[in-house]
């Protein structure tokens, strides 16, 4: 799996939220200032080469959907900042978000609670 950029990402997350869609279809999810048709084309042409999207064929048009997951893509993204960012290490992470944040101890055990019953499922 490869990373995304921002454009490919904003597109997958409608993708992921409509589950499947033409590119008007995409076109209408995003906000404003819109780009152009041939934009959102290619960048969803792009994403089917990366292998994140496939489509349906109707005649000349193309309706997508997309074959890696949500969950499957978050994972990746932060295997990948762990790795890149804080040594892979999840303690590391939780360190600076508490340290950045200037959370109580009391918020970082709740964190670490919810990371405990998220494991044992």
């Amino acid at each position: 799996m490869r990373e995304l950029t921002r454009a490919e990402e904003q597109i997958m997350q409608i993708l992921w939220d409509i589950e499947k869609g033409f590119v008007k279809d995409i076109l209408e999810k995003m906000s404003e200032p819109k780009p152009a048709y041939n934009t959102v084309s290619t960048i969803v042409r792009i994403l089917e080469r990366k292998g994140f999207v496939n489509h349906k064929a109707y005649g000349k048009s193309h309706e997508y959907f997309p074959i890696v997951s949500k969950d499957e893509y978050r994972s990746f993204s932060i295997k990948n900042l762990l790795a890149g960012y804080f040594s892979g290490s999840f303690a590391k992470l939780a360190s600076f978000h508490a340290k950045d944040k200037n959370l109580a101890v009391k918020d970082v055990e709740k964190i670490m609670d919810e990371v405990k019953g998220d494991l044992k499922k």
